[in-house]
């Protein structure tokens, strides 16, 4: 929980308002706001930060669930944050197609300023 909370904060106060953050506490939660998205036809999220240690249902398998979701719209920038320095899961999140990239967590501004940066570009 430490880790999410400093990774909000940073999101916020890198965002400074300029866009709206939602957390989810399972991966199952963060699927069903999506689903309700898309049923709505409300936008989805720019991107998406997750966390592979979800209780319930880990990150990989939230993947597997997202793909057929936004398989015909448009697809969140998914970006992979580990509180544990797990090769295979940097291999995996290197070769996945919906991954954009891999940062331990906490998050730091600097990542942000990256990810942030190359959507610009």
């Amino acid at each position: 929980m430490v880790s999410q909370f400093a990774s909000r904060y940073c999101l916020q106060q890198f965002a400074k308002d300029t866009f709206v953050i939602y957390t989810f506490d399972s991966a199952e939660e963060a699927l069903q706001q999506i689903k309700h998205q898309i049923k709505e036809k409300e936008e989805l999220p720019d991107l998406i930060f997750l966390d592979l240690g979800l209780g319930g249902m880990n990150g990989w398998t939230f993947l597997d669930h997202l793909a057929p979701l936004v398989a015909k719209g448009k697809k969140p920038e998914i970006y992979i944050l580990s509180a544990f320095a797990r090769i295979k899961d940097r291999e995996l999140a290197n070769k996945h197609p919906m991954v954009a990239g891999y940062f331990d967590k906490p998050l730091a501004r600097n990542r942000l300023e990256i990810i942030f940066k190359a959507k610009r570009s």
